[in-house]
């Protein structure tokens, strides 16, 4: 297949990478063109421009957060104005229900194709093709992107034919994953206040109870204070618990702990944690407890805006 990728932050590198892998003709653009030029000593064509990565069959879009997004497809010479009718745009970014939708109605404007295919997984997981693709669309058009899914994930669950739903279920799915984070630093924080080890209960916990990945992964980084570099900051962990909770607004259904959690993030962001990984909000647990600095590897002025993980 002939591919664009737009975005090269943590995921997209390697997502863009497994892609050339896989022998498809990528074409790449990131507003930092040093990322482009290292995947083009892999084998993918640098663009300059947005709409030079338009020129194919596909272009999917790895960006940080809604404005990224629009700017990148409705800007000036832009994905909408550029990708070829019977194209398809496949978005990978966690963005909002409300964006999806007029992605969705304006791309049938234009006579192209859109297809919502966020993905759950960290950095290392798009760097080893490891990634759960969510994928809704068309079912004709979501056939001919298989190569596309196989190329970057283990498995692609397709969960409707309405595109919003399918960032409705990823934005669900980390809100769950925030909420397994505060519960481990308030774990561990009872714990270890008590004198008991936190790596040492981390393992305990993973090894009975709950072996689930998002438990081992964040359980290890929280019980080792592994809070840098971020695999996905904590500003865009705010940025999704937003997004969750106007979806739930919207469909009228309350998110107590949704709420908890925007608290929790905006004092990490308060505190200068922008810039660490979102799990860092782990360490409010412990300060509550009186028993660490809020996130000690915290530099004031850090929780400016980041580009997608």
């Amino acid at each position: 297949m002939e591919i664009g990728f737009i975005g090269l932050g943590n995921m997209g590198s390697g997502m863009a990478a497994n892609l050339v892998k896989a022998g498809h003709a990528v074409t790449v653009y990131n507003r930092s063109p040093a990322k482009a030029e290292t995947l083009a000593q892999q084998g993918a064509t640098p663009a300059r421009t947005v709409a030079d990565a338009c020129g194919g069959d596909v272009v999917v879009t790895m960006l940080a957060d809604d404005p990224a997004v629009e700017d990148v497809v409705f800007g000036e010479r832009g994905v909408l104005s550029s990708l070829p009718a019977g194209a398809t745009h496949v978005s990978a970014s966690t963005i909002s229900v409300e964006l999806s939708n007029r992605l969705t109605a304006a791309h049938a404007h234009a006579g192209q194709h859109y297809v919502a295919a966020p993905v759950f997984g960290r950095p290392e997981a798009a760097a080893a093709a490891k990634l759960f693709v969510v994928a809704a669309g068309p079912p004709q058009v979501l056939e001919s992107l298989a190569p596309l899914f196989e190329a970057i994930g283990q498995r692609t669950f397709v969960v409707s034919e309405q595109q919003h739903a399918a960032n409705l279920v990823k934005l669900s799915g980390n809100f769950l994953i925030a909420s397994v984070i505060e519960s481990i630093g308030e774990a561990v924080a009872l714990v270890g206040k008590a004198g008991v080890d936190p790596l040492h209960y981390v393992d305990i916990l993973t090894s009975t109870l709950f072996s689930a990945p998002a438990y081992q992964t964040y359980g290890k980084l929280i019980a080792q204070q592994e809070f840098e570099p971020a695999g996905f900051a904590a500003t865009l962990g705010l940025k999704d618990v937003r997004l969750v909770l106007a979806a739930a607004e919207e469909l009228a259904v309350p998110l107590p702990l949704a709420s908890l959690l925007r608290d929790r993030f905006l004092t990490l962001l308060a505190n200068g944690g922008g810039h660490l990984d979102w799990s860092a909000i782990a360490t409010l647990s412990g300060r509550d407890a009186g028993i660490v600095a809020i996130a000690s590897a915290a530099k004031p002025g850090a929780a400016g805006r980041h580009q997608s993980a």
